[in-house]
Formats: structure tokens, sequence, C-alpha cells
């Protein structure tokens, strides 16, 4: 009886060891997600982490209002573009385009693409909003 009791509870410090290591994992994203699924669940464990962390590390904080008011408020760019590509949260725009900085707020930039105002990350382009 006392070996049973000692073998699950090993087993149970086992199992609480890997999910004390998923938790404390400072990767992010879709790498993160499948290196601590595998450490918690295998190779299953591996696939869903990665479809969670890609989800996650996508999720983009929103602008302040502040900031989006002033896009949606401020004048056009003399430099209004049309382009093929659609225009998606987490993409970055064409270099083609040009992003006018958010005066007050240097974090952000806007552009106006296809007859729509969006919200850029200025460093990587990346869209972070689009304003209807």
């Amino acid at each position: 009886m006392l070996s049973k009791v000692m073998v699950g509870v090993a087993t149970a410090a086992t199992l609480m060891s890997g999910v004390a290591l998923a938790q404390s994992s400072t990767v992010n994203g879709a790498a993160g997600g499948a290196v601590t699924g595998a450490i918690v669940g295998g190779p299953v464990g591996a696939a869903v982490g990665g479809v969670a962390g890609a989800v996650v590390g996508t999720v983009i904080d929103p602008p302040p209002q502040k900031v989006v008011t002033y896009v949606r408020e401020a004048p056009a760019p003399s430099a209004t573009v049309v382009v093929k590509e659609r225009v998606v949260v987490g993409q970055p725009l064409p270099e083609t385009v040009v992003v006018t900085p958010v005066p007050e707020n240097p974090k952000y930039a806007y552009a106006v693409v296809n007859d729509e105002r969006v919200i850029v990350e200025p460093t990587s382009r990346k869209v972070i909003q689009v304003i209807n």
C-alpha cells in the first residue's frame, strides 16, 4: 500500500514539474506554444500548443482612443494609395504606401489605403487597426 502511494506521489510530482515549467516559459507565439505543448502532452500537445500559440502571438493591442480619433479626423495625406493586396491587421503595408506619423504619439502612424484609414506601427509598417 505504501509503495502505491509513493508511486502516485512520484508520478504527480513529475507531472506538476512539467506544468510548472510550462507556466514559467518566456517563449512566445507558435514556437512557445509548441514547446509548452510538447512538454505537457507530447506530440499531440505540441500540435495543439503550436496552433494556440500562433493565435495568441497574433493578437495586437488596440491603439489608444485618442490616436483613433486623431486618425479618423486628420486630413487625408496627400499620398493616398490603391494597392492590389487586401489590407490585413497584423500584416505590413507595402513599401509603396506612405505612412504619416501621429504627432502626439510617435508609437503610431497612419495611411489611407484603398480609401480606408489604417493605423500602423511605424517601424514595422504592421497594420494595427483599420478604421471604417
